[in-house]
């Protein structure tokens, strides 16, 4: 909220996916050592749970079904906070999907990402944002 106060949200945002695109790519490689990870599904279900993103977020749920996970923060103590101080919600799409495409790319490029919902978007009190990654056909 610092950078926002001082240069304007444009700013904090293009700062923001910056800071993410790099922790991606750090995150994946660490992560998949660390817990000995292969590329599939279940895997990346691990991976994005141990993330610093995820770890933030204890309120969180994660779905396999067949081909596709779906991630999704239920209770969003950062956004909560910009309420409090009656600052309109974080746009966090883009930082956010730029984020998780890189993972997914390092992760298994074989996986597509894509937003269900997310600030700006319109959600539902008990979902801030719902991502879904899906194995590509082959």
């Amino acid at each position: 909220m610092g950078i926002e106060k001082r240069f304007g949200t444009d700013a904090a945002i293009d700062i923001d996916i910056e800071c993410w695109e790099y922790l991606a790519e750090i995150e994946v490689k660490y992560l998949k050592q660390m817990f000995s990870l292969g590329s599939n599904l279940d895997d990346l279900a691990k991976a994005l749970r141990f993330t610093s993103w995820a770890l933030d977020h204890p309120s969180k749920e994660i779905e396999i079904n067949g081909d596709t996970l779906i991630f999704r923060i239920t209770d969003c103590h950062t956004q909560k906070a910009r309420k409090e101080k009656l600052l309109p919600e974080f746009s966090c799409k883009n930082v956010r999907g730029k984020y998780l495409k890189i993972f997914v790319e390092k992760f298994n490029p074989d996986i597509d990402v894509r937003c269900n919902i997310c600030p700006p978007d319109e959600h539902p009190d008990n979902i801030w944002c719902e991502w879904c990654f899906t194995m590509k056909k082959q």
